[in-house]
């Protein structure tokens, strides 16, 4: 899942062109039901396909595959971040041939170079942790897969390049680090405060690369960043045990707000709480003890339900005394984390609220026209847009942005809960998810953003294909029919990866 703010569809400037085209692209190939889970893991692989010969065709190396005009776009720095986004998807599907092309591929990368600014954020759960993923996938459990063991060693040789070219950003009086760098002058954006998600979903990937080298460097900058989100001050920035502010001072680690959601923008600090658990109970139990407390302050405070719709559940914002309810496709990662948390803990309570979360997600997605859910919504009813009260009375919700920018999040909840449970409906879920998405988003060389999921072939498409099509729409698509292995997420305390926010599996440090 992605720290970025859900933004109008306007502003995907910042991500690829915003130039809409009329729908007219490749129907859909699920022209007949797959009768069985692996039919249907076929169907998702050979989605995956489609939308790699396409990158490859028109775009690589760059990083995105510009899905409507054929063309390419470098928002991340022009490193080919569709390529390492896909590799540990490819490696799970096992197609050695894609995962050799970037391999070779990631051998090449000089990280030190790039005209563009650089997102610490971004970088690292992208092309950081889809190295030593690949790594710990192609030293494990995916270890036939390749035969040339000095490329697979070039992923953590090119992990360490990167870690060192990225690590000034740590050098601030209080190890805060910058977010937005400028890698050539050791600059940066000049920025005050650094966000909660930013400054949180780091610790994961950097404690790893020092784990696998040896050099614990890494470990500790991103540990140290995470130290002030830990044992926030002042009292003001945690205004529920365990919940705390959107925004940190760089200069010295005090919260500079108490703004309390699990939107974008502060998501995955709580996401990499219980999985720096699971990574290593016995380094992290202070960080599981921390999500233990915003789990239980959600639930307590933050925990909403429409008017129209008493039986769906939603996570609200909070700020100064006031309650905002909104939510965001991006919020949805939620199910997922409270199912994992009590799987992990043996915690029902907190399963339970997670299945309460997914089906408010699910409830998303099966009241637009195309399936597809929206990438904002609120349920405030003094809000209600005038032209979407019949919908509000009818779904609980109404749309406040309804673009959808192939996001993983709502499919990587149905994943957690059929995991976890067993259940088949949730595995069905996450099959109605895809064949919409596929039937949507699909044109003829990828899948394209759309404008608007409650009309008809869900409006116009952008074009643009972010990167992590490849590595979570594809693969928790994927994962959820395939069958059990070493990556899959496990029941209560057997897992062997921990999967990082942009659905790289992590080998776990006691694994």
């Amino acid at each position: 899942m992605r720290v970025l703010l859900s933004l109008p569809i306007a502003a995907l400037g910042l991500v690829g062109s915003t130039v809409a085209y009329p729908y007219g692209e490749t129907e859909a190939v699920l022209r007949q039901e797959p009768s069985t889970n692996q039919a249907k893991a076929d169907a998702v692989k050979e989605a995956f396909q489609h939308a790699w010969d396409g990158y490859m065709k028109y775009a690589f190396p760059h990083d995105e595959l510009t899905p409507v005009s054929n063309g390419h776009a470098d928002s991340r720095n022009g490193w080919g971040a569709s390529a390492v986004d896909a590799l540990s998807t490819a490696v799970i599907m096992g197609k050695a041939d894609v995962v050799n092309i970037i391999l070779e591929h990631v051998a090449k990368i000089d990280f030190s170079k790039t005209s563009d600014t650089v997102s610490l954020f971004e970088t690292t759960i992208r092309y950081l942790a889809g190295m030593l993923s690949g790594y710990d996938l192609l030293q494990g459990p995916a270890s036939d897969l390749v035969n040339n063991q000095k490329l697979i060693d070039e992923l953590l040789t090119q992990s360490k390049n990167l870690a060192d070219v990225l690590k000034f950003a740590f050098d601030t009086p209080s190890g805060v680090p910058y977010n937005n760098l400028n890698i050539t002058s050791k600059g940066n954006d000049g920025a005050t405060t650094n966000g909660l998600a930013v400054t949180g979903t780091l610790v994961l990937e950097w404690t790893r690369l020092s784990d696998l080298t040896g050099n614990d460097e890494y470990a500790k900058l991103g540990q140290k960043a995470e130290s002030y989100l830990l044992d926030p001050q002042p009292s003001s920035g945690e205004p529920f045990p365990g919940l705390v502010g959107s925004s940190i001072n760089i200069g010295d680690g005090q919260f500079a707000d108490g703004s309390v959601s699990w939107n974008g923008g502060d998501d995955s600090f709580y996401e990499y709480l219980i999985k720096m658990y699971v990574y290593d109970p016995k380094r992290f139990s202070t960080y599981k003890d921390r999500w233990v407390l915003a789990a239980e302050s959600t639930i307590k405070h933050l925990a909403s339900h429409p008017q129209p719709r008493s039986d769906l559940t939603f996570l609200s914002s909070y700020n100064n005394g006031n309650y905002d309810l909104s939510s965001q496709h991006l919020t949805c990662f939620d199910g997922g984390s409270f199912i994992l948390g009590g799987t992990v803990l043996d915690r029902q309570d907190f399963i339970d609220f997670g299945l309460q979360l997914v089906d408010g997600c699910e409830a998303t997605y099966n009241s637009t026209l195309t399936k597809i859910g929206p990438d904002s919504w609120g349920w405030d009813p003094k809000k209600v847009p005038s032209d979407q009260k019949d919908f509000y009375e009818r779904a609980g919700f109404y749309i406040s942005s309804g673009a959808y920018v192939l996001r993983p999040e709502v499919i990587e909840s149905f994943y957690y809960a059929h995991r976890v449970t067993g259940k088949e409906i949730y595995r069905d879920w996450v099959w109605n998810a895809f064949v919409a998405i596929n039937e949507t988003c699909r044109t003829d060389s990828g899948f394209a953003a759309v404008s608007n999921v409650n009309k008809a072939n869900g409006g116009s498409k952008y074009d643009n294909q972010e990167s992590f099509l490849f590595a979570e729409v594809m693969k928790y698509s994927y994962l959820a029919h395939s069958e059990d292995a070493a990556w899959q997420v496990q029941r209560g305390s057997k897992n062997s990866f921990v999967f990082n926010t942009e659905a790289h599996p992590i080998r776990i440090a006691s694994d």
